[in-house]
């Protein structure tokens, strides 16, 4: 929470330049992270002791629990409207880079908090886990455990280099070198510095939070659109390819990567078939204005991002329910997006196709392969097990709303958006509208829903299970 409170700086430099009349908030809420962190680091500091594989799963958790906290404490102080509830739904949705929203006016909001909300999606996305494990060796407590915790797939044994500190710290560069990449395209686009700032805070982090009530569409700019929808293809893949075909200069590692071509053609196939659907039902005014809505909406709602060009949710009812399904798998794994991943898709779809082979087959011995790698049954059952979960949590937290009196439609696509750290949904939480009219109760089920997502369900689920606690 000490170490946190230095962020704070970012938008009390951007209140000084803007005059908004924020600096004292930030300052206050920085003073307060950094004294409560300080007491709780003395009180504790007499029990150190080397940090444990499981531990991690705890640490991970109360880590993001805890800075949600702190993170929405600069909002509560500075906006006196936003209730505790919606402060820390908030900050949690800026973290966990889901990008649903509270507020109303964000037009009109100081630029300070604008660039704050934006400057969370941006450690939530890659930031704040790569830099725990960068700087807690260095305090003599072990990284890998954190790093096995948080990162999906088969991102947990492959590693770039040698020492997880090492590998820590070229993930946050090619971030970084990738942000900023991101915010001069956009500047280049059109947008002023601190909308191209903001904006490519949220795209590299597959956010969502826009400076605008109505996200992308309020600039209407074809290239600004194609500027975004770049920065998002390359977040939704994985950042250790990004990482070795720099270093490479060559393109191999993404055609070699299996996950890569299936995001490609769903989302290639997917653009051509809404694309025509808008033209048959003339919602534009032809197949090329179809075409460019089609393709923002589609990567930018199926890599868990959330902007939006256009209500889509009025489009056919086809397209808002299709787009909401791709943003349970396309991301992939070591990617910025949430969801199932496509590894895990690949692998489930090669897990069928070896259970029908196999009623042909009994006695056959049929490796499953993804991307020519033999998987493991240890890791085929991890994947079926985090599916069942995955569905489970959807369900029960589904009808966790539906009994708080949410239509069933909104209660559906908005804990399937929170889940997968997507945002929009469909219906009054769609992106013509938010989360605002939301009791206190649904806030804190669609929180809870965020950080279930983020944090891959189990690394969360396996906190309740007795033989955790078990020494």
């Amino acid at each position: 929470m000490a170490f946190f409170a230095i962020t704070f700086v970012i938008p009390m430099i951007c209140s000084v330049i803007a005059q908004d009349g924020t600096f004292l908030h930030f300052a206050i809420a920085a003073a307060i992270n950094v004294t409560v962190g300080l007491v709780i680091a003395g009180l504790t500091r007499n029990y150190k002791r080397e940090l444990k594989a499981r531990d991690g799963f705890l640490l991970v958790t109360l880590a993001w629990v805890l800075m949600s906290g702190s993170a929405a404490v600069p909002l509560f102080i500075a906006l006196p409207d936003l209730s505790l509830t919606d402060a820390y739904f908030e900050a949690t949705s800026g973290l966990t880079t889901t990008g649903a929203t509270v507020l109303t006016g964000i037009d009109s909001l100081p630029p300070s908090i604008n660039l704050w909300r934006h400057t969370l999606h941006w450690f939530g996305g890659l930031g704040i886990i790569v830099l725990a494990v960068a700087i807690l060796p260095l305090l003599g407590v072990g990284g890998m455990a954190l790093y096995r915790a948080e990162t999906p797939g088969p991102m947990k044994d492959e590693k770039l280099t040698p020492r997880i500190t090492e590998t820590a710290k070229i993930l946050w560069i090619t971030y970084g070198g990738m942000t900023l990449v991101g915010i001069i395209g956009l500047r280049l686009a059109g947008m002023g510095w601190l909308d191209a700032i903001c904006h490519g805070f949220s795209a590299i982090a597959l956010g969502g939070f826009s400076t605008k009530d109505a996200s992308i569409g309020h600039f209407d700019s074809p290239m600004i659109e194609l500027v975004l929808i770049s920065i998002m293809l390359a977040a939704a893949m994985n950042f250790s390819r990004h990482f070795v075909a720099i270093r490479l200069r060559s393109f191999s590692p993404y055609r070699q990567d299996p996950e890569v071509g299936a995001l490609l053609t769903l989302l290639g196939i997917s653009m051509l078939i809404v694309a025509l659907l808008l033209t048959v039902h003339e919602t534009f005014g032809g197949f090329l204005i179809s075409l460019r809505h089609a393709a923002f909406t589609v990567v930018s709602v199926a890599t868990t991002t959330g902007f939006s060009s256009e209500p889509y949710d009025s489009w056919p009812v086809f397209v808002p329910m299709w787009v909401v399904f791709l943003s349970c798998v396309v991301c992939s794994s070591g990617s910025t997006g949430g969801g199932i991943k496509m590894f895990r898709t690949l692998l489930l779809v090669r897990q069928a196709q070896r259970e029908m082979k196999q009623i042909m087959h009994p006695s056959a011995v049929l490796p499953i392969r993804v991307g020519g790698q033999v998987i493991p049954e240890r890791i085929i059952a991890s994947v079926l097990a985090f599916l069942f979960l995955y569905f489970m949590t959807i369900v029960i937290l589904t009808f966790l709303l539906l009994l708080s009196g949410v239509e069933i439609v909104s209660a559906f696509s908005s804990i399937v958006a929170c889940v997968n750290n997507l945002g929009p949904a469909i219906g009054p939480t769609g992106p013509s509208g938010n989360y605002q009219g939301f009791t206190e109760f649904q806030t804190w089920v669609c929180t809870v829903a965020m950080l279930l997502g983020r944090l891959e369900i189990l690394s969360v689920l396996v906190l309740f299970s007795p033989a955790f606690w078990r020494k």
